[in-house]
């Protein structure tokens, strides 16, 4: 059964009457860019056709927000009882955090929710979530946000709710994102444009089979180990190092080896998007190999697992595209991306 009807289903079932309206949020993968959102960094995101769906209606009166997670067969009918987050990284905390920081008035309300995305494999679950969530709260309370306002809303969830400091591409690349096209999105103003993914490419992803959750401390480490370089360096962000700067500065490990992939996964990215623009595979298949090894061996994000799938598609897909860990990593997923006639 197709997530859609699933949702619906299970506000059939669980609440006995005809969903009022159904909603979606797609899952993301990250073509290039990794880790450089939370440095003001450039970012080359895609949605996906998986993602999450909510079924909504009106709930009665005096019963507040009533959820009920399909995939899980879990249901929370006090979701806004308790004052606090809740237990951070559950799907209750991602629902509450949308919920109670929404700017206009929701309950009574039922959502129903389902999706097709694997969680904890670097494709955004918990974004999706939280933005299919602010996406049935639009239509349900008539209150209509812009793309950056819902996306910056959904980063507040992450920081305040889930305990995860993340930067705002995944909920950008949701939020604002366009079938068929990669967002090349400026983390530091958030200006963005569509780039359209040639019809001639197409792209793969990968499981790793190790799933990874970030709020065991080392994604958190990782940006802390960030602003240690800035605070070394005398800038406020990466973004205002250039690689020539970089390469005549004078860091303590591990800060360097941070700062060094993160300085040079920037520039990495805006030669992809021209690469991206030109319809170039070979270039841009080679700034993916080089992202690969940057986080494998500079942030040190990657896994065995994973390491051992990039190699091999890389051997197989040769100098016609590239493959790379794609997310916060520790496992996840694998992006691999070459022209559409030489998929295996």
């Amino acid at each position: 059964m197709l997530a859609s009807d699933r949702a619906r289903e299970a506000f059939r079932a669980q609440f006995g009457a005809e969903a009022e309206g159904l909603v979606f949020a797609p899952g993301r993968v990250n073509l290039i860019g990794e880790h450089v959102d939370y440095n003001d960094g450039l970012v080359l995101p895609m949605p996906l056709t998986q993602g999450t769906w909510v079924a909504w209606g009106p709930g009665a009166v005096g019963n507040g927000v009533e959820v009920h997670a399909a995939d899980l067969d879990e249901t929370d009918s006090s979701l806004l009882a308790d004052a606090g987050p809740g237990i951070a990284g559950s799907w209750q905390s991602y629902v509450r955090g949308m919920i109670e920081l929404w700017p206009s008035s929701t309950a009574p309300l039922r959502l129903a929710i389902a999706g097709d995305l694997p969680r904890g494999c670097g494709l955004s679950s918990s974004a999706s979530l939280c933005i299919a969530v602010g996406r049935a709260l639009e239509s349900a309370s008539g209150t209509r946000l812009d793309a950056e306002t819902m996306a910056r809303l959904a980063q507040r969830v992450e920081h305040e709710f889930a305990g995860v400091a993340c930067g705002i591409m995944d909920q950008m690349a949701i939020a604002a994102g366009k079938p068929d096209h990669a967002l090349f999105l400026d983390c530091r103003d958030l200006g963005y444009r569509h780039i359209r993914f040639p019809d001639a490419w197409t792209f793969r992803i990968v499981q790793s089979g190790v799933t990874r959750g970030l709020v065991d401390g080392e994604y958190n480490a990782r940006r802390q180990q960030c602003e240690q370089a800035c605070e070394k360096l005398g800038v406020a962000s990466l973004r205002d190092v250039n690689p020539e700067q970089f390469s005549a500065a004078s860091l303590p490990e591990p800060a360097a080896s941070r700062a060094r992939h993160v300085v040079s996964e920037i520039e990495r990215t805006r030669q992809a998007a021209e690469a991206l623009d030109r319809g170039d595979i070979a270039s841009f298949g080679a700034l993916l190999n080089a992202s690969h090894a940057s986080l494998r061996d500079d942030f040190e994000v990657s896994h065995p697992v994973v390491d051992a799938i990039v190699e091999r598609l890389q051997k197989e897909i040769g100098e016609g595209g590239g493959a790379r860990m794609t997310g916060a990593g520790f496992g996840g997923a694998v992006v691999a991306v070459h022209r559409r006639d030489e998929a295996t």
